[in-house]
Formats: structure tokens, sequence, C-alpha cells
């Protein structure tokens, strides 16, 4: 099989239910693939021998005549913040993943119940903050290897761009999805907020966190987004909306729809060929029957300052029972923002939270008039990692402008790369739509994929 690990995650289940391909068969190729990919340090572990047990049985099912999932067969990975009965969850760190799992995320029941193998644990920065912990390793971007991979689900980008597994799970509460995804060049999908359980999740900061699917094209992401959307009762967060298939709604042309392209804000702080990248994906909306217009969004300057506040405060919570007891054994990233949550006052934080209420409805009142916006997903090429390790963003503004809001919102987006930058790294666009309408985003997330320059182009890493 050619290139194997680049398939389509939604061919490779065809060739799997069909019987072309086995289920052993390919997760040991792609152990093998993974195992080849050892420098770009995306796996925390790899559960060899519960991926082949697991791919065992579901060849086994094939052969009995039995139901097959819409994932049946599918190696895929995940955050290291995600519970998976049996194994340890690191969190990124020095002070978790000591005791193992008892039970799965709500998330990954839901991937197995269609038939969907684990390979492994996937990197992330500490604590899904903004940096890795200083004792461990750090992915390397496939693209180019002392670039930025994008934060906090670094591993789950590199891992999908690499070809290591046909899909990762990623969270975002500042961007932690779009980072990685623009930086690696993949899609990734920040669901509505309540779409997707993050019940089993290690939280950085609940009430902004997100769980969603990271993909190497549209229709993956949205067959992914099928299995793991529905609601949780155990989830008090998760919220009840109607189930859908968002592959289908992949059949229905994007013509008609109004998409707002506000060129001011791609011309303000943001690299001139992601401006490009931009105008690019507009008009291959407008060549779809799209109907463009300049609206420009509301962008919360309070919401976007005063982010760590509320990650910080909410952070300290879910880390009281390790912080600071356990100070020693955290880097001093994650320790800064937890010393912030623990002397923020309670004034600050309410602020935040009426600011919260304030944009959300500002924001839902923008999208009575259009049915997304495209924006930038970060307002810079994936960096050389010493100007990130020194947080070196003069000229650019502040890389949570086009993410964060809408953590805050909860407002759905999905990130994809838009052509490549002359040194081979890959430009990315960003579609923010209503709550709950994931399907019209990724109809026009579809639309932009089909023009996109080298749309199928791989990294250089074999």
């Amino acid at each position: 099989m050619s290139a194997f690990h680049y398939q389509s995650l939604v061919d490779t289940v065809d060739a799997l239910r069909s019987g072309h391909l086995s289920a052993v068969s390919l997760v040991r190729q792609m152990l093998r693939r993974c195992q080849h990919a050892e420098a770009l340090s995306a796996f925390v572990s790899l559960d060899a021998e519960g991926a082949l047990a697991r791919a065992t049985a579901l060849d086994a099912q094939r052969a009995a005549g039995q139901p097959l999932g819409r994932l049946h067969g599918i190696p895929l990975a995940l955050k290291d913040l995600v519970d998976q009965k049996g194994l340890p969850t690191g969190v990124g760190g020095r002070v978790h993943g000591v005791a193992p799992a008892a039970e799965h995320a709500p998330a990954l029941k839901r991937l197995l119940a269609e038939g969907a193998i684990v390979l492994g644990k996937l990197r992330l920065t500490e604590g899904a903050y903004s940096q890795h912990h200083p004792d461990l390793p750090t992915p390397r971007n496939p693209w180019a290897p002392e670039h930025w991979t994008g934060v906090s689900s670094s591993g789950s980008g590199v891992a999908t761009a690499a070809g290591l597994c046909f899909g990762a799970l990623g969270t975002d509460t500042g961007g932690s999805i779009r980072f990685p995804s623009a930086a690696c060049g993949v899609v990734g999908l920040k669901p509505t907020f309540g779409r997707v359980s993050t019940a089993g999740v290690f939280p950085l900061a609940s009430s902004l966190d997100h769980l969603g699917p990271m993909t190497r094209s549209v229709r993956d992401g949205a067959r992914l987004l099928t299995v793991l959307s529905g609601p949780e009762a155990g989830d008090p967060r998760s919220a009840p909306f109607p189930e859908e298939d968002f592959e289908a709604a992949l059949r229905q042309p994007p013509a008609g729809l109004r998409v707002a392209f506000p060129e001011g804000l791609w011309q303000r702080g943001v690299d001139a060929r992601l401006g490009e990248a931009g105008a690019g994906a507009a008009g291959a909306l407008a060549g779809a029957g799209v109907h463009l217009s300049a609206a420009a969004p509301p962008l919360s300057a309070a919401l976007i300052e005063g982010w760590s506040v509320t990650a910080g405060v909410e952070a300290a919570l879910a880390h009281e029972k390790t912080f600071p007891a356990k100070r020693a054994h955290y880097g001093p990233v994650l320790a800064a923002l937890l010393d912030l949550g623990h002397r923020a006052s309670a004034q600050a934080y309410a602020r935040l939270e009426q600011e919260r209420v304030a944009y959300t409805c500002a924001l839902d009142r923008f999208f009575e008039k259009v049915d997304a916006v495209l924006l930038p997903a970060m307002p810079f090429l994936p960096l050389p990692l010493d100007a990130m390790d020194a947080l070196a963003f003069e000229g650019y503004a502040d890389p949570l402008t086009f993410t964060a809001p809408f953590n805050y919102s909860g407002h759905p987006s999905i990130t994809l790369p838009f052509g490549f930058s002359a040194e081979g790294l890959p430009c990315a666009v960003q579609l923010v739509g209503r709550r709950g309408e994931e399907s019209i985003l990724l109809r026009l997330a579809a639309a932009c994929e089909a023009q996109a320059p080298e749309h199928d182009r791989r990294p250089p890493f074999p």
C-alpha cells in the first residue's frame, strides 16, 4: 500500500470494512512508522500490545460478519490529558501520570464504540499551557524541525501531519487546537462549547476548554466530529445538541452562504503571506458561490488581555491538590500561571465574566448577518523555536487575538492549511461560525480545501 500512512481516514475505513486491508497489518505498519519517526518526539508512549490486540479483535469481528463502526480499524492517537483506562495521564509534566486512569474519557468511549484503535498518547505543553516542561522532549515540526509546532496540542499536530496516525484528539483553551493545526499544516476543529464532552480530560481552564479532532482533511474531521458529538449525562458542561452527520452535510454545496472577510484585520499585525492565503481562501469561497462582505466581527481586547487571569484562576483550581505542594516538579512557566491564579482578585475574574457575556451577545448579533467569518488562525507563520521561547512577537498582533475570544464565547471554528510560504512553511486560515452550526463551517472549509494550493502536499520528513 503506497504511502499508507497518508491515506484518507475515510478511504482507509472503506478498505478495512471491505477486507482489502486488515486492521492488524495496518496497525503493524503504523507502529513501524511511529518508531521510524521517534526523532519527531510526538508520542509520550506507544501502546503496541493494546493496539494489536484491539486490531485482532476487530478483524475477527469483520470476519464474523458483525456490524462495523464508522471508524473500524482506524489508528488514532490521544493528547496525553485524555483518560484511557489502565494507562497514566501525564498532562505534559512531572506531577501527574503516576496512577493509571480508572475509566476511559467519554470522548474515547465514543471513538472505541465506532471501531477506532488507539496507538498511544501524544505530547503536549505542560498542563496544556504555553510551554513544554523543561525536562521533557519537545515535539518537532515535520515541515521544519527548528520551527514552532504550536501549543498546546503539539504532539497531536505533529503526529497527524507526519502520518503517524489518521487523526488525533486535541484540546483548545485559547488556541491549542488551532495553533498546532496552523503550524503543522493540518485541519483542526474546535467545536461549539459543550458539543463534545470534556469529562475525563484534565482541564487547563474548564470554562474555556474545548475538545476536538485534528486530521489531514476536512472530510476526515467531519467524520470524527460526528462520532465525538453528543450529550454526556455525567458532564455538566455537555450541551444537548441534536445528533448530526457532519460528513453528510458536506454533500450540500456552500453556494448562497454569507461569509465576512474583514481584510483590515488581515493587514494589522499579520504576516503578509498569511494575508495572501486569506485572500486566496476568500476567492475560493466566492468561486463556490459564497457571498462575501467586509464586515468585521467584534474582538474583545479585555478578553484577549485578561485570558491569563481566567486561565490562571481556573488552572489553580484544577491543580489545587499538587500546587504549590509539589512546586519543585512544575516548570517555571506553568508555575507562574498558577501563581497568577492564586493572587488574582475576585473582582478581576468577575469583570472578565461580565465581559464574556457582553462579548458573546455581541458576537451572536454579528452572526445574525453572516454565516461565518474568515480570519487568521494565528498572526505569523511558524516561527523559529528560539523566537517562540523568547516570546519575540514584535510587529505581530497578540497570538490570542483571533483565538481566545471564541473560547470565551464558545463559538465553533475550523482551521485549515491554504498554501505554503516560499520556505515550505504551511499557511493557514480560520473560519468561525454560529454556535451549533459546525456543518456550515465544514461546508465552507471543504470549498476552501478544494482550491487550496498543493492541498495534498506532505512534509519532507520521510
